[in-house]
């Protein structure tokens, strides 16, 4: 999917990791909601309170979840899941 259809968007973007990455909250008309963002180049850890997908629509990345030993290329077009490591 290159586009979402009669969305909303909040304006306020959710800015974390000293700006490296910065995302805004799409919310659709059945009430779910997706972020929409941009990582730049750094080393990040992800703490997050429900597991998320995470796609790749530009550029690559490399990926090491939970225990793995080693990290994993992860180039354009690919997702993966990022699990619950964290309690609100």
């Amino acid at each position: 999917m290159s586009q979402f259809n009669n969305v909303t968007v909040v304006k306020k973007g959710n800015v974390f990791f000293d700006g490296k990455c910065v995302s805004h909250s799409v919310l659709f008309p059945d009430g779910t909601r997706k972020t929409v963002g941009v990582i730049l180049p750094s080393t990040l850890t992800f703490n997050v309170s429900t597991p998320e997908l995470m796609e790749i629509t530009s550029g690559t990345c490399r990926v090491k979840i939970g225990d793995e030993k080693n990290s994993r290329p992860m180039p354009r077009a690919t997702s993966f899941q990022c699990p619950q490591t964290a309690t609100s």
